[in-house]
């Protein structure tokens, strides 16, 4: 579902697009690696970490904030860490992050 805000540029419009799918399928990986024991625990954070990156990301996108450039780096920063570890985990839910991540990356960067 593509955000369509008055005021926004294209990059972030799918800043805010990328941001809010990489939350979701973060949540959902934090949740399923809840259950999987110590050695899902840095996969666990990295997500946590990603989903509230990401949907401050998108909020401070959607308002225009003068910090949004800042969040974005982190949150890209973050994407990228998490993606790695999840590509290393052969779930659904890390494969999925592995495949998102990536792509919100490149477009908290392009926006920033």
């Amino acid at each position: 579902m593509a955000v369509q805000q008055i005021g926004l540029s294209d990059e972030m419009e799918e800043c805010v697009d990328t941001c809010i799918e990489a939350a979701e399928v973060c949540e959902w990986c934090a949740d399923e690696c809840a259950g999987h024991g110590e050695d899902m625990a840095e996969c666990l954070r990295l997500c946590r970490d990603v989903a509230d990156l990401a949907s401050l990301c998108a909020r401070l996108c959607t308002r225009d904030s003068a910090f949004n450039s800042q969040v974005a780096e982190a949150c890209a920063d973050a994407c990228e860490a998490c993606a790695e570890e999840c590509e290393q985990h052969d779930h659904d839910h890390c494969q999925a992050c592995a495949e998102i991540l990536p792509r919100c990356a490149e477009s908290c960067r392009n926006m920033a």
